[in-house]
């Protein structure tokens, strides 16, 4: 099992930034890569980036590319989401998301660990 926690969110104005982080615990050395993912109310749970553990290869939805940046610290056993220029509309819960296996990066049914997801509000 994988233990996630996730960090760092809160209510910013449009054209801000906020970092999210996610810890992860117990059996990290199965990750093959995390992610991150949001849910706006009435909406359906959305991909955001993901990363590979081995390499570092990063995926991202394009809605957010060239805003968003995915990050992680192996040694600490963290993945990080920087949020740059935000809009209203990134305003959801953003959930962090952990996988054992490759496979399509922007499923959210092939993620096998979920943390209990931190919000994310943008004012206008």
């Amino acid at each position: 099992q994988v233990q996630l926690v996730e960090s760092g969110g809160g209510l910013v104005q449009a054209g801000g930034s906020l970092r999210l982080s996610c810890a992860a615990s117990g059996r990290t050395f199965s990750t093959h890569a995390m992610g991150w993912f949001r849910q706006a109310p009435g909406k359906e749970r959305e991909f955001v980036a993901a990363i590979r553990w081995s390499g570092g290869s990063t995926y991202y939805a394009d809605s957010v590319k060239g805003r968003f940046t995915i990050s992680r610290d192996i040694a600490k056993n963290t993945v990080s989401l920087q949020m740059n220029s935000l809009k209203p509309e990134d305003t959801a819960v953003y959930y962090c998301a952990a996988r054992s296996y490759g496979g399509n990066y922007y499923r959210s049914s092939e993620y096998d660990y979920w943390g209990q997801g931190t919000q994310v509000t943008v004012s206008s």
